[in-house]
């Protein structure tokens, strides 16, 4: 079933409902989930938005395109609306984002009006838990220019051998060359929130941070990907990849490292865990 929106939902209430049903759910990976599909014809980027996002990732402003990572916060709230409702089988509060894969088929003018497209993709056995995988399109006149797959896992007892399909992590590879080093201040969960919409309480202040088990404020994933996504550059048609592997806590220092195809953002001290590691690569016709 596919559901027409006029307007993108707000968010407030969405992830209001989501903390209230939280309790009430029991994650497993044969629960059913919702199948329906969320479309938004005639969607515009807000220009204002779209420069304090720039900014707080480190992107150039005033491109005449969008970032590659900019149309997963347009289709954040129809995803947010699917995964806070009843029927969505894992709770909201204390999901992760594990994972992010990217597809830009081609650059995508700012100014332009899309049509966006959010559904629940799957649900699967993780060693952890249960993930489920959301799935978002973004078309231009039919065409599909923009498309990601983001999974979301809902930690809970699992049996002592992996499931089918999720196996051992593999042994860590070799650390890469390290590019860069940035000084994260304590604000910067509260100004990607400001440009996002992502206003959960893990990454705005240390109090509400402790609620859910962190000492301090942590970044958000996506700002991390976007930050090094900034930092190393994409081709105009690109595949994109991240894994969220560490939270980074707010303030801190972390280093930015790459080989060009591959790249990290780590402890900056020697020897520091991984907090994202990923690939650019570009596509080929």
């Amino acid at each position: 079933m596919t559901t027409t929106l006029t307007s993108p939902p707000a968010l407030a209430p969405l992830l209001a409902r989501g903390a209230l049903l939280s309790p009430f759910k029991r994650p497993r990976p044969d629960a059913d989930y919702p199948r329906a599909r969320l479309l938004l014809p005639g969607l515009r980027a807000d220009l204002a938005q779209l420069a304090a996002y720039e900014r707080v990732c480190g992107f150039r402003t005033g491109e005449d395109t969008l970032p590659v990572t900019y149309p997963h916060v347009l289709g954040f709230p129809l995803a947010m609306r699917l995964m806070s409702g009843r029927d969505f089988p894992l709770p909201l509060l204390g999901l992760v984002h594990t994972s992010i894969e990217i597809t830009r088929h081609r650059p995508l003018p700012a100014g332009g009006a899309y049509e966006l497209g959010v559904h629940v993709e799957s649900l699967s056995p993780h060693r952890r838990g249960t993930e489920a995988a959301v799935a978002t399109v973004l078309r231009d006149g039919g065409e599909t220019v923009w498309e990601s797959r983001s999974t979301y896992l809902a930690r809970h007892r699992t049996p002592r051998s992996a499931p089918p399909g999720q196996p051992s992590p593999p042994a860590p590879a070799a650390p890469l060359p390290v590019l860069e080093e940035w000084r994260l201040a304590a604000d910067v969960g509260r100004r990607y929130a400001a440009a996002s919409g992502d206003r959960n309480p893990i990454h705005l202040h240390p109090l509400t941070a402790r609620l859910f088990g962190f000492p301090r404020a942590i970044a958000h994933g996506m700002w991390t990907a976007a930050r090094c996504l900034a930092a190393h550059g994409t081709p105009q048609a690109v595949r994109v990849r991240a894994e969220f592997r560490a939270p980074v806590l707010l303030p801190g220092t972390v280093a930015f490292a790459s080989d060009g195809g591959r790249f990290e953002l780590r402890e900056a001290a020697e020897g520091g865990r991984v907090h994202v590691s990923g690939r650019v690569d570009p596509l080929t016709s």
